[in-house]
């Protein structure tokens, strides 16, 4: 029986580092898998994940189910509040099984609480649109991909030489 042999030569991933510091901070809000709170976006969704965030996941006494919390602003509260079956759905096909039985959403001013003081919004789409928007780049993006014949390739590229050329300082 041949053993594989390391090939990390004594060094470790970040991740492996951080993760039980991690699962620790997780569990005390109620999270028995981080990547609810991880890959929020990919299970809730990109528009629900854009309005809400998940605070804590608590357990009742006697363990049926437990109740999911959801921080929203005010004007996305009644939005939330009519999808949280399929809500629900999603976070217990994360789970694998029905840990969660009920969907709590709380409402907070977008400043004020250490919590609320963080964007829902996220920042990719004002950096598009501001690259978009600068005829310079615009033209000097289009003239680097035109060569390209794939009009999908030419198009991601296009977009990928504004987001470069938008961020270098003239």
């Amino acid at each position: 029986m041949a053993y594989r042999q390391s090939t990390t030569r004594g060094f470790k991933r970040t991740a492996t580092l951080l993760e039980g510091r991690i699962r620790r901070a997780s569990e005390s809000r109620g999270f028995a898998q981080t990547r609810l709170l991880t890959h929020w976006e990919e299970i809730a969704g990109a528009e629900t994940a854009a309005m809400s965030r998940p605070v804590e996941v608590s357990y009742g006494r006697k363990g049926f189910g437990a109740t999911l919390t959801l921080l929203t602003t005010g004007a996305s509260a009644p939005l939330l509040e009519m999808q949280k079956e399929a809500i629900r759905r999603k976070v217990n096909a994360c789970y694998g099984y029905n840990a969660i039985a009920r969907i709590r959403i709380t409402q907070t001013a977008a400043t004020g609480f250490a919590e609320g003081e963080v964007s829902f919004a996220h920042g990719r789409a004002k950096r598009r649109a501001e690259a978009i928007a600068d005829p310079a780049v615009c033209k000097a993006a289009t003239e680097m991909a035109h060569p390209v014949g794939d009009d999908g390739l030419r198009q991601a590229l296009e977009l990928l030489a504004r987001n470069v050329l938008s961020k270098q300082k003239p």
